[in-house]
C-alpha cells in the first residue's frame, strides 16, 4: 500500500535521476557549444578583408582621351597597370610573330577582349623581378619589339606585352577586366 500512496521506491528515483544528468550533460553540451561559437566568430570575421582593401579590389579607368598609339599609367592593387591603346601597325606586328617562338607563348587576341583588339591592358610588373618596365610613358624606351623595356635587367617585351627578349621568364601579365561602356573600362 505504500506505493500506492505516492511514496517514492528506488525505482522511481533511478528514473528521475537519469533525467536530471540527461538535463545536465544537455545544458553543458550547449554551454560549450554557445562560448565555441562565441570565439569563432570574431576570430572568422577578423580574417575578412578590411574597406581599403575592399576598396581597392577593382577600379575603373576612362579611356577615351587614350589615343592609337598611346598609352597610360593607372594603379590598380598598389600596382602600376598600364591601358595602350595599339595602332593597327602594333596589332599586325604583335599578330605577324610565330607564337611557337615565344617564351611565353600567348596570340594578342588571347591577351585581349573580343572585338576590342586595339586595347591591351597589363601590370605594369616586370616578371622578372617586380620591377616596372618603361614604354607607357611619353618619350619612354620601348625596346626593340616596340612593347615594353624593363630598365632593371634588360627585359624586353613586344607590342603584345609578350617577353621577347632578357631574363623575364613570362609575358606582362593581363588583369581579370570588363569593358562597361566603349570609354569605362573595369579592371578587377
Amino acid at each position: 500500500m505504500a506505493q500506492d500512496a505516492g511514496l517514492a521506491t528506488p525505482e522511481m528515483d533511478a528514473g528521475d535521476g537519469v533525467r536530471r544528468r540527461d538535463f545536465i550533460n544537455i545544458a553543458a553540451v550547449a554551454a560549450a557549444g554557445v562560448g565555441g561559437l562565441a570565439t569563432l566568430v570574431p576570430l572568422i570575421s577578423q580574417m575578412a578583408p578590411s574597406a581599403d582593401v575592399l576598396a581597392e579590389s577593382s577600379t575603373e579607368v576612362d579611356i577615351s582621351a587614350i589615343k592609337p598609339g598611346q598609352a597610360i599609367k593607372a594603379m590598380y592593387r598598389k600596382q602600376p597597370l598600364f591601358i595602350r591603346n595599339l595602332t593597327p601597325a602594333e596589332i599586325a606586328a604583335a599578330n605577324k610573330v610565330d607564337v611557337g617562338s615565344l617564351r611565353d607563348p600567348q596570340t594578342l587576341d588571347e591577351r585581349t577582349k573580343e572585338g576590342k583588339t586595339n586595347w591591351l591592358i597589363t601590370l605594369g610588373v616586370c616578371t622578372h623581378l617586380g620591377c616596372v618596365p618603361l614604354g607607357a610613358g611619353e618619350g619612354e624606351v620601348k625596346g626593340e619589339f616596340g612593347g615594353y623595356f624593363c630598365p632593371c635587367h634588360g627585359s624586353q617585351y613586344d607590342t603584345a606585352a609578350r617577353i621577347r627578349k632578357g631574363p623575364a621568364p613570362k609575358n606582362l601579365e593581363v588583369p581579370e577586366y570588363v569593358f562597361n561602356s566603349d570609354t569605362i573600362v573595369k579592371i578587377g
